[in-house]
């Protein structure tokens, strides 16, 4: 299976966010009400996440979606 492009930048984006405020997966599962391994997930780029998901992702990381959306946006245009 090959991984979308799309996903594996927002779940980069995800993990680089999360880990520069010091979480654990743990952690941002238990603040945004998700499982730890969908987190895993997510940042690996093997599921693809609904706007409602990245909502509450955002909402954690005290972001805006557009702001997480911009960098992602920035990401994949760098890799063109």
């Amino acid at each position: 299976m090959q991984l979308s492009k799309l996903d594996q930048t927002l779940g980069l984006e995800i993990q680089r966010r999360r880990l520069e405020k010091g979480w654990s997966q743990e952690y941002l599962a238990e603040l945004t009400g998700l499982h730890r391994t969908y987190i895993s997930q997510l940042e690996r780029g093997l599921k693809s996440p609904s706007v409602r998901v990245l909502s509450h992702i955002t909402k954690a990381l005290s972001i805006t979606m557009s702001e997480f959306f911009r960098v992602v946006e920035e990401s994949l245009s760098v890799d063109r």
